[in-house]
């Protein structure tokens, strides 16, 4: 949807015809042909009605989306668009400038906050749920419109799509998605609370049509079969990464491609950047024709696949059953390696929504006639079929055949099973209202008599009376714990704008719409002494424990850490039942924690609305610099390469909220230097995640189309950061020598002549004089670091720092920047170990 903005097709007089007329002519000038059911949808949004779309994946509902914002402008109303992650709130406002102009749009997902007071916003569910508690009725909107609706049953976050259902009852609702099964009860709900007709919009006929197939094939046969029949690019749908990483693997013995198609292949890849384990195998998988997809990659890598596929160049892609959620993977068939999958509770059966949802993206509208949607039989019935099928038609062979069984605990599938969804409506919504402090805070801040406003928000949502009772009660309960706590006091009666209760504080000007613990964070940061050899890591520390915790990696350093616990506690010789009762104690690691858990209760006293966002305290970034690792080396050493894209996303969070949240006359030299490091890290890693934060946050006029990757600037051009990536890479060195680890030495220096025999002989006449090497504050600090900086190379000393403070003894090392900004991170030549 390029070309020239769609503001320069605003008619005259903004009647439904016209603007009916001028949307249509701007879609016909770029080659679309609206579908009767786009046509119906935007006739109902110019002439104001409500309206649900409920249409078929890939049917076109974005550009409905496109109309009902054009209508909107026209009307000179104000229009929100809401997803439900951030990614696609991002992807939607860069669309959406292409065709309305940068001046005309504006973003808000809690992380950024770009052009707030534009015509046009972009934002995830819970920004404009907050949004209207905040304003209520008087919210400066005229329309919203809702992509994938059917995120209001999810459990977790399913309030933020009810919320503005019931608080903004001037407002035009466009309710979009392709499996919201009946939904008479909101046509009836919209229409009461807003005054507007509402329409539904149903279309069962899909542009491209869909053929479902059941297969009792070994899957490398169904999959030969349909690459021979050219059914590819096929989507194979796996509910965990672990096994789509394995298909892929397993994969690689199937040719996929001819030569000439590989060599296509490689010249797209071109000189791409696979800075990571995962990365390297991902290039051995393209390569062959065959791409991973899931949500634990890096993105630049997920955007690889993206574009390998979007040409035409990939046969296969393995991937999760997230391409349900709008992931831009065009896909002729979707392949069902299971239809029961672990929902974090229990083993079940997939929903007919979430069947329907990823069966829904096979088949491009303007690529394929058709799509094909394939489900493999579970294993062992496969099995069972391949043996009966070598027995033949002989009586007595097949009786001899041993059928497998079904392994413990399996829920299994068959054909009648996959029929029955294929045919199944999805289920209706449910609600998943929720009571917060932050909820009450909103509606007694607001104009107007909030017990009224609040008895309309408990009684008349779309709950179970049995629910909204005990919602009643937890905000009862929530109110008492305000008034308690001095927050709010009740009116004698109401003031000039009508409120029966107020708020003796001031709330932020963002609150509940971007970080909820930001304030406390800035008020633990006062208890932290600025002269402390840790005060910079300690910051980081205060702002971590405000972050959503990662529980893969918190999970992989509890383990961790548990590993060294039981080895340790085998050496001193303790008894297993000892050993396991002091193993519940060991966790991952919690800087701080006693002092930031007394700073949180007494905030909390004063802010109760805290205590909906728990503190979490945790040591990621931290751990990171501490270890004086690399990315690639951290995510080795706690076996995360499955998930090295959630540790990047972690990263570029805790950058983005330490150099957010901390005030300039409270950030040092030493946590400058940090900030940079860890966001020099982060972009030499996969430079999109805070290359985009930062386009978002000083846009540009036009934005153009992104690059898939562009190199990151040459890691030597922040020299700050570079000085703290040389600084940690020898003092990575001087923790080795000091656990004398000879051999990870010997693999860090191999190359120059430094193997672990040589480490050995070498550090033997250290430990001669020395009993230990100290790696405390001291020993990384600045005035144990000595370089002498050239135009190509760097002279470096790491002085170790001796028990007895002769500081005579140094690791020297010479610094190729060159090789550095090739690899984009601090490349060291080992030269010597000695005492001056």
């Amino acid at each position: 949807m390029g070309g020239v903005s769609l503001i320069d097709q605003l008619p005259a007089d903004p009647d439904p015809d016209a603007l009916f007329e001028a949307f249509a002519e701007w879609a016909d000038d770029r080659g679309l042909t609206l579908y009767p059911h786009q046509e119906e949808a935007l006739i109902e949004v110019v002439s104001g009605s409500n309206v649900i779309l409920n249409t078929p994946t890939g049917s076109g509902k974005s550009l409905v989306a496109a109309g009902a914002h054009f209508a909107a402008f026209a009307r000179g109303e104000r229009s929100f668009y809401t997803a439900p992650i951030k990614a696609l709130v991002s992807e939607k406002f860069f669309d959406l400038c292409k065709v309305f102009g940068t001046v005309n749009v504006g973003m808000m997902t809690g992380d950024a906050s770009v052009n707030p007071g534009a015509p046009i916003i972009c934002c995830t569910a819970e920004v404009l749920a907050n949004i209207a508690l905040r304003d209520g009725a008087d919210a400066d909107l005229g329309q919203v419109v809702m992509d994938e609706f059917h995120f209001y049953a999810e459990p977790d976050r399913g309030w933020a799509w009810q919320v503005p259902l019931l608080e903004l009852p001037r407002a035009q609702f466009v309710l979009m998605s392709a499996t919201l099964g009946d939904v008479a009860r909101f046509e009836e709900d919209l229409s009461r609370r807003t005054g507007r007709t509402t329409a539904v919009v149903r279309s069962v006929e899909r542009p491209v049509p869909l053929f479902y197939s059941y297969r009792t094939t070994p899957l490398h046969e169904t999959l030969e079969e349909l690459l021979g029949t050219r059914e590819s690019p096929v989507y194979i749908v796996h509910f965990t990464q672990a096994q789509a990483v394995e298909r892929a693997q397993s994969l690689m013995s199937i040719n996929m491609c001819t030569r000439a198609e590989k060599d296509a292949i490689a010249r797209e890849i071109g000189n791409f950047r696979f800075t990571t384990r995962f990365g390297r195998n991902l290039s051995r998988y393209v390569r062959h024709g065959i791409g991973v997809h899931h949500a634990g990659m890096l993105p630049k890598y997920r955007r690889l696949v993206e574009r390998l596929a979007q040409s035409g160049l990939l046969k296969v892609i393995c991937g999760t059953d997230t391409l349900g959620v709008g992931v831009n993977v065009p896909i002729r068939t979707v392949l069902f390696t299971a239809l029961s999958k672990y929902d974090g509770s229990r083993v079940r059966r997939l929903s007919a929504r979430e069947f329907h949802q990823i069966a829904g993206r096979a088949g491009r509208a303007g690529f394929d006639t058709v799509g094909n949607v394939v489900v493999q039989a579970p294993e062992h019935v496969v099995e069972n079929e391949k043996a009966l099928a070598k027995a033949g038609d002989d009586p007595k062979k097949r009786r001899k055949v041993v059928r497998k069984k079904a392994p413990e605990g399996f829920v299994g599938w068959d054909q009648t099973a996959f029929e029955k969804l294929i045919a199944a409506e999805p289920e209706p919504l449910t609600s998943r209202f929720r009571v917060s402090n932050a909820m009450l805070l909103s509606v007694i801040a607001r104009p107007g008599d909030c017990f009224a406003a609040m008895r309309h928000l408990l009684t008349d949502n779309h709950e179970e009376r049995r629910n909204q009772r005990r919602h009643i009660r937890e905000a009862i309960a929530i109110y008492r714990s305000l008034l308690d706590g001095g927050i709010v006091e009740r009116l004698p009666e109401p003031d000039g704008d009508g409120r029966t209760a107020r708020l003796t504080v001031d709330l932020q000007p963002d609150f509940a719409l971007n970080q909820p613990l930001s304030t406390f964070a800035l008020a633990a940061l006062e208890l932290l002494d600025p002269t402390s050899p840790s005060y910079a890591l300690d910051v980081l520390t205060v702002v971590e424990s405000t972050l959503d915790d990662p529980r893969q990696i918190l999970a992989a350093q509890q383990n961790k850490a548990r590993g060294e616990a039981v080895a340790q506690m085998k050496a001193d010789g303790i008894e297993y039942e000892e050993r396991m009762e002091r193993l519940e104690e060991v966790s991952y690691p919690k800087p701080l924690e006693e002092l930031l858990d007394h700073a949180y209760q007494v905030y909390r006293r004063g802010h109760p609305w805290v205590g909906d966002h728990p503190l979490r305290p945790k040591s990621v970034a931290r751990d990171l610099f501490e270890r004086a690792m690399t990315f690639t080396e951290y995510v080795g050493h706690y076996e995360l390469a499955r998930s090295e894209g959630l540790v990047l996303r972690y990263l570029a969070s805790a950058y983005k909220a330490v150099s957010q949240t901390v005030p300039e006359d409270a950030k040092t030299d030493e946590l400058l230097d940090l900030i940079e490091w860890l966001g020099e890290l982060v972009r030499q890693v996969d430079s999109s995640l805070l290359d985009e934060w930062e386009q978002l946050t000083n846009p540009a006029d036009e934005p153009g189309e992104r690059a898939v990757e562009e190199r990151p600037k040459p890691v030597t051009s922040n020299p700050r950061a570079f000085r703290v990536l040389v600084r940690n890479a020898l003092f990575r060195r001087v923790e080795l020598a000091a656990l004398r680890r000879y051999d990870e030495l010997g693999a860090l220096d191999a190359e120059d002549g430094w193997d672990a025999d040589e480490w050995e002989d070498a550090l033997a006449e250290y430990y001669a004089e020395h009993d230990e090497i100290r790696t405390g504050p001291d020993a990384r600090g600045p005035r144990m670091l000595l370089i002498e900086e050239g135009a190509d190379t760097w002279e470096v000393r790491q002085i170790l720092d001796d028990p007895a403070d002769h500081h005579d003894w140094g690791i020297s090392v010479e610094v190729d920047l060159a090789a550095s900004d090739e690899e984009g991170r601090a490349v060291l030549r080992m030269r010597d170990l000695d005492r001056l």
